[in-house]
């Protein structure tokens, strides 16, 4: 146990000064467009499932209601939405972006802030989607020959009570067996894979789904069954933006930001036809119709998906008190304001070369302008170690000590009051996912606005962030202990957690996993997370990955204010590599928030529309447009 006085300078940097009632909790967009209409149709696991069922509807002229059905529908959507690609890794352990297991393997950072991933990156993000849909332990990542693949356990009719099929996302394949009654195993597929993989083989089986729609050799990789993953990967909070007063956030659906040359990105340098960044050549990302029943498949078109922008920029308001909405903490000669985003924020690195985003010199990510003279520092691990930037006197570009992250504390030397004056402003460029934009439908557009009126505070994902809120236990053992607590007079509302687990190779379902919570600082603690075991089901190959996830998260009572406290512990002895935990909080106040879509048409001039939306219920707009449609961006601004 920490000693009291080390357990009150934890409480103590958890402190914030009370905020004025100002900004606008968790703001998000849907439109009517068929394909891609924005957050607010997928950002829960609930209204991403509901948006799949529409468009296999669309697709396939029936609801899914079979296993089957409901596995092709998340298949269909991923393929849409999510490209092969080298995504730019986090420092998770704290050591560097170079060092060690640095793959994002939480679900909705890969699905919002990148876009892209490996096939052993998408397949463990994506066995959370699979394993909510079906069940726990409905979906494992599988290692094959130079490939990462996916299957699922799929029940009912032709499965009987459960078969494992394969559901490849990276390669746009499923493999139906000669009759087309069902889809097929990996190890099935292999057993007679040059018949089952030739498309020209019986095409009328595969119903019109692909295999090896990007390129239709991709499918020999499942010569081989190598390694299984049990629950690689994990979810933690649905994403969600604070916008606080003064703050806006501008998603660019194109690299380039208003420039058109300004080029921030956090992934491989691909410099295809000179465009710096990720990009993918073989996809379906915008062109969503060509999915089914086009056996050409994908085809080749350097750029075909690339990434996007979402650019905070806030000027706070020192005049009246409602800069205290963005702050950790303050004194009489210092101020420190918090950022955090479900986007990751991105770099223009240095050089031209493939992974320039990891060496010194980056720029563009985190710039403070202001005119005074006042000494700036910035935290990535919770106010635990700072990065020192010397004195403010016009412009300072912070990007290199927070690039890759989600979260910083960026720490003035100046009272508010020295402030007043100073024309602040902060501006964070953060990488995101553009298929997760609204884009404007032709011929008229419905646009529908909602904000949960929430935000969050995280203790990580990475390390040096979980370890700034350790209260008991340790890392590297089976026992850890974090504490986290919302804003000063602000309601906590929901508890997720999540750990890393050194699980074992291979891993023992006999083991349970707990997760549980306190809010009387460890005297009673009451499940979020009961005896979740590693299940083991049907043929596996001789290896196995041997760590895994265990997540959950829980709604929490009224009127809680905190601190909450988050135990990780096993009846196995397995050590707890990493962990983390987020409170999503209330965000009270009556502002407004101020929506402003821009895009082009077949007139060639570039459109505008705005409307301001009261944020106490949900509420719909119709903007008129054109033909041929190019989404520009799309902003979101608090207005009192």
């Amino acid at each position: 146990m920490r000693s009291l006085c080390s357990l009150c300078g934890v409480l103590l940097l958890l402190t914030v000064a009370r905020p004025a009632p100002a900004g606008v909790g968790d703001p998000q967009l849907r439109t009517d467009h068929p394909w891609y209409p924005g957050e607010l149709a997928c950002s829960t696991f609930e209204r991403l499932f509901a948006t799949q069922a529409e468009m296999f509807e669309r697709v396939a002229g029936h609801l899914p209601r079979s296993d089957q059905d409901r596995a092709l529908a998340a298949w269909m959507w991923r393929n849409l939405h999510y490209a092969h690609g080298q995504e730019g890794r986090e420092d998770l352990w704290g050591q560097g972006f170079r060092t060690g297991d640095t793959t994002s393997r939480e679900y909705w950072t890969g699905l919002f802030a990148h876009g892209f991933g490996l096939c052993g990156t998408t397949h463990a993000q994506w066995t959370v989607e699979l394993n909510a849909l079906l069940g726990h332990g409905r979906s494992r990542a599988v290692g094959v020959a130079g490939h990462n693949a996916c299957e699922v356990l799929l029940a009912g009719g032709p499965y009987g009570e459960g078969r494992w099929a394969l559901l490849d996302h990276d390669l746009s394949t499923v493999v139906f067996d000669p009759e087309g009654k069902r889809m097929l195993s990996i190890e099935e597929i292999r057993a007679d894979l040059k018949r089952l993989i030739d498309p020209d083989f019986r095409p009328e089986r595969q119903q019109g789904w692909p295999l090896g729609g990007l390129h239709r050799d991709d499918p020999r990789s499942y010569s081989e069954f190598r390694v299984v993953e049990h629950l690689p990967g994990y979810a933690g909070p649905p994403p969600k933006v604070h916008l606080r007063r003064g703050e806006t956030l501008r998603r660019s659906y194109r690299p380039g930001l208003e420039d058109g040359k300004t080029f921030v990105f956090w992934g491989r340098n691909y410099r295809a036809d000179g465009i710096p960044g990720p990009e993918r050549s073989r996809t379906w990302i915008n062109q969503p119709e060509r999915f089914r029943n086009f056996p050409e498949g994908s085809g080749y078109r350097r750029g075909q998906a690339r990434y996007g922008n979402a650019v905070y920029r806030y000027r706070p308001d020192f005049g009246d008190g409602s800069y205290r909405e963005g702050i950790v903490r303050e004194s009489s000669d210092e101020i420190v304001f918090g950022f955090q985003s479900p986007y990751i924020i991105a770099a223009t690195p240095s050089d031209d070369s493939d992974w320039g985003i990891y060496e010194p010199g980056g720029r563009n990510g985190l710039i403070v302008h202001g005119n005074i003279d006042a000494r700036v520092s910035v935290s990535v691990d919770r106010g635990q170690t700072w990065h020192e930037y010397g004195q403010l006197n016009g412009q300072l570009d912070l990007t290199d000590d927070v690039k890759g992250h989600r979260q910083y504390w960026l720490r003035l030397g100046a009272a508010a009051a020295d402030l007043v004056d100073a024309d602040l402003e902060i501006v964070t460029v953060c990488q995101a996912n553009p298929a997760l934009f609204p884009r404007l439908q032709e011929g008229g557009s419905t646009v529908t606005f909602e904000a949960s009126g929430e935000a969050l505070v995280s203790a990580g994902p990475t390390l040096p962030q979980a370890r700034a809120h350790l209260v008991d236990g340790a890392f590297g053992t089976p026992r850890v202990t974090l504490q986290l607590s919302p804003p000063t007079d602000r309601y906590a509302m929901r508890l997720h957690a999540a750990a890393h687990v050194a699980s074992g190779n291979p891993p023992d379902p006999s083991i349970r996993y707990q997760i549980e919570f306190s809010l009387d600082e460890g005297r009673t603690w009451h499940p979020l997370v009961s005896d979740w075991q590693i299940v083991r089901r049907g043929t596996e190959p001789g290896d196995f990955w041997s760590q895994s996830f265990c997540y959950g998260d829980i709604p929490l009572p009224d009127l809680m204010t905190g601190p909450v406290q988050i135990r990780f512990r096993n009846d196995g002895g397995k050590r707890y590599l990493r962990a983390e935990a987020h409170l999503a909080y209330e965000v009270p106040g009556d502002d407004h928030c101020r929506v402003t879509f821009a895009w082009s048409d077949s007139e060639g001039a570039t459109h505008t529309a705005e409307r301001t939306f009261a944020t106490d219920s949900p509420q719909t707009w119709t903007i008129p447009t054109g033909e041929n449609i190019e989404m520009k961006w799309v902003e979101m601004g608090v207005r009192r």
